[in-house]
């Protein structure tokens, strides 16, 4: 483990809620585009805001398309899964395949909203019996989670959703949620209540209900590369809200060149170099509050139901898959920099960046090779 000194600055809260979480500014030869206007840019590169949470709010509104100019991106973009989303094809100008790609975002939120009646996780936390048989894709996210659950000892649990549903990061007079109603709710948490065999979920206590914010997003990254791919594609990028996931390199031949946000700020702390591969931040800066002074941002204690204050600010992973990706960046940050690192370290091809509340910043092991040079 190393640490680096990036201390510039102290904490803007600025505003009650953030409206914008992570921001991921990828470098290269592209635009954004916005009503006809190219979005914030950063260097050469393209800002993109993210959110976070599958959670169905106005999905497939605003679409924005840019044709393919010369050597800049074909970029189709939506709002789904209650975030932007970007999807950029360097070597394709088929507007077919984009088309298609961005249609999978509300396939998939038909399946993991949480909050959207008509959607399968919906239905299974609304269950009328306590063995269910499910879609297999949502069957493999449980699963998936479940594993992220136990690997963390419960610091990173899917079954947080009674909990998160008392948190509401969006109203105009924000609040802390009723004590008696929080210690109801952290009773029905425990991610070991829920069992998947194949496509069959069982619950042991009925008051038992599952949140996929922190991993579905990465799941629904993997399956559109797969459809890219499958289709030809060979350079591409994918934004789902801040959740990137390169395909291949740029048709010259060089990497993306990422930049990681600085916590409250649009600047970078830190610029990598990474081809085929996903890069997913969680921080206490996408969706946050200030009550008497305080902040209290979207990352929950499965232990005492509020957010976690470990002294972290925000962790971004780099890993292959973006499922992982995704859900490391909530156990790591849950788990706090000691033991993230050190759960990183014993994982294969996982590296993580920490930012911790002075500003330092702190590596797993191999993460400091991916720095731009």
């Amino acid at each position: 483990m190393k640490e680096k000194n990036n201390n510039s600055g102290s904490i803007k809260n600025g505003g009650v809620i953030a409206a914008a979480a992570l921001i991921i500014i990828i470098f290269a030869a592209a635009l954004f585009f916005n009503g006809g206007k190219k979005g914030n840019n950063i260097s050469e590169g393209v800002s993109t805001n993210a959110g976070s949470g599958t959670d169905r709010s106005e999905s497939g509104k605003n679409v924005k398309k840019s044709g393919k100019k010369g050597n800049e991106p074909l970029v189709g973009s939506e709002f789904a899964l209650d975030t932007a989303i970007t999807v950029m094809l360097y070597d394709s100008d088929n507007q077919e395949i984009l088309d298609g790609a961005l249609a999978l975002c509300s396939k998939y939120e038909n399946i993991f909203s949480a909050t959207f009646p008509e959607s399968e996780l919906y239905k299974l936390n609304h269950r009328t019996t306590q063995t269910v048989k499910v879609d297999s894709e949502l069957a493999y996210v449980i699963d998936r989670g479940l594993y992220y659950s136990k690997l963390s000892g419960g610091a990173f649990d899917i079954t947080i959703e009674p909990v998160k549903k008392l948190w509401d990061f969006k109203a105009e007079k924000p609040s802390l949620p009723d004590e008696g109603k929080l210690s109801e709710a952290l009773g029905k948490v425990g991610y070991e209540n829920v069992e998947v065999n194949q496509d069959t979920v069982t619950f042991k206590d009925p008051d038992t209900s599952i949140d996929l914010g922190a991993i579905a997003k990465g799941y629904i990254a993997d399956r559109i590369k797969e459809y890219l791919v499958e289709r030809g594609v060979k350079s591409a990028i994918i934004n789902l809200g801040g959740n990137v996931l390169c395909i291949g390199r740029k048709p010259n031949g060089s990497d993306f060149v990422i930049g990681l946000q600085r916590p409250f700020s649009e600047s970078v702390f830190e610029t990598i170099v990474v081809n085929d591969i996903s890069v997913v931040t969680s921080g206490v800066y996408e969706r946050y509050f200030t009550y008497n002074g305080k902040n209290y941002h979207h990352i929950l204690n499965p232990a005492d139901g509020y957010p976690y204050d470990n002294g972290v600010l925000g962790v971004s992973i780099v890993c292959k898959n973006s499922i992982d990706a995704d859900a490391l960046s909530t156990t790591c940050f849950s788990l706090g920099a000691e033991k993230g690192i050190e759960l990183l370290d014993s994982i294969p091809d996982a590296y993580g960046f920490f930012i911790l509340d002075d500003y330092s910043i702190k590596y797993s092991k191999g993460t400091e090779d991916l720095i731009a040079k």
